[in-house]
């Protein structure tokens, strides 16, 4: 049903003359962003989301490199230092059980000691969203059903049967994107499975973790406990790799956690804690590793943004980060063109080889939650014994071009734009 938030409401005006309207599809992370600077640069915007609300909680994601910057033109930096949740510690588990060594995050992870932000997801979307109350349209409940792109507009009708018109449409919908579906046809072709399945859930504060995670591995395996504040219920994934998605569990919750719990019968470390929380959780979240490559990310007056354009997976660590930082240029580009296909295509040109290089990382961060072999895991554990010793992917030579990737972009400054 559609939703709207009365305190969300802005009364429609018809197109043509005037501002140019814009309709978002997806209220996560890269759909108020580009909704943020698309309001500040004059267009009026209206955001659709099919969930009834906006997502809270969540496991935390890292802002850092460019997106930093991003955020601080937001005027968010305060706000998002406030909510950061400051992981200290990786402690890392062989598969009896015995620990390895532990080290700071951002000695895989290429990041930023003291200038990286780790927030919840549900606190990242709740600041982007809080400048637009009152300000942008929001659609709860509802959803793009059709599409129907004339040259001149786009006519859009909603699930709840609303129809309205718009100059330009924005699908921000996320990796498994509708909107995409909709102008450039099924997934299958842009989808590329990175070869890992994963199950996330809760579990309560039961662990004496606080700011840390802790990380079993089997080549080819691994279980993750991730905890943020003392008392607060711990994040688990419990992950492993597989030569083809397993397509037939993906509408069966009861197939997803009888195959995982499959992957991890060890009676060692937390694995049968683990393993019974999968089994008992309210919360669970199965899906494959993968990402997003599309030839074009726009067609007709219809432009992506995102994970529906560019998903790094989870891997890269650099999903929200390039979102963030796609969402600024692609406001800014259609703020400085009068011609929507030229802006369109100056975001592309701008922003597609900086989405390629964060997704060239998720090979690497691969083998730090979930080394493939046991080559690879033998490197990773040599690497956490004497991380000083270590050099190449997993040592200062992967670090630098981690943090590299992070910054490879050049951002305009678009704010003297106005309407």
């Amino acid at each position: 049903m559609n939703a709207t938030r009365p305190t969300d409401a802005v009364p429609p005006t018809p197109t043509g003359g005037g501002r140019r309207r814009v309709l978002v599809s997806g209220a996560s992370i890269a759909g108020p962003a580009v909704a943020y600077w698309l309001d500040r640069f004059g267009f009026e915007v209206t955001v659709v989301e099919k969930a009834a609300a906006l997502r809270g909680g969540g496991y935390p994601v890292d802002v850092r490199g460019i997106a930093r910057t991003v955020v601080e033109r937001m005027g968010l930096l305060p706000r998002l230092r406030e909510a950061h949740v400051d992981s200290r510690r990786m402690t890392f588990f062989d598969a009896s059980g015995a620990t390895i060594g532990s080290l700071r995050p951002e000695q895989f992870t290429g990041g930023e000691a003291g200038a990286d932000l780790e927030v919840r997801r549900g606190d990242l979307a709740e600041a982007l969203y809080a400048p637009l109350r009152g300000r942008v349209e929001f659609l709860f409940g509802d959803s793009i059903a059709t599409l129907d792109d004339d040259g001149e507009t786009v006519r859009v009708v909603l699930d709840s049967g609303a129809r309205r018109t718009f100059d330009l449409v924005v699908g921000a919908d996320g990796l498994h994107s509708n909107t995409r579906r909709l102008v450039l046809g099924p997934e299958e072709p842009f989808h590329r499975y990175l070869g890992h399945v994963f199950a996330g859930f809760t579990l309560p504060p039961e662990f004496g973790l606080a700011h840390e995670a802790a990380i079993w591995n089997e080549p080819g395996r691994g279980a993750v406990l991730y905890a943020l504040e003392p008392g607060e219920r711990v994040h688990g994934f419990l992950t492993f790799t597989r030569e083809d998605p397993p397509l037939d569990a993906f509408r069966d919750p009861e197939a997803q956690r009888a195959l995982v719990a499959a992957r991890f019968p060890e009676r060692v470390w937390h694995l049968p804690r683990m393993v019974r929380g999968m089994r008992e959780a309210d919360d669970l979240f199965f899906d494959v590793v993968s990402q997003i490559h599309v030839d074009t990310w726009s067609h007709g007056r219809v432009v992506l943004a995102g994970d529906a354009a560019h998903a790094t997976s989870f891997l890269s660590g650099q999903g929200t980060s390039v979102a963030l930082a796609g969402a600024y240029v692609l406001a800014g580009e259609l703020a400085t063109h009068a011609n929507h296909a030229d802006a369109f295509a100056a975001y592309e040109r701008r922003m597609r080889p900086f989405a390629e290089r964060n997704q060239a990382l998720a090979t690497a961060g691969g083998t730090v939650v979930t080394p493939t072999t046991r080559a690879q895991l033998d490197a990773r554990n040599a690497f956490v014994r004497e991380p000083r010793a270590a050099s190449g992917e997993l040592g200062s030579e992967g670090a630098a071009e981690q943090r590299a990737a992070h910054h490879d972009l050049e951002l305009p400054d678009y704010a003297a734009v106005r309407a």
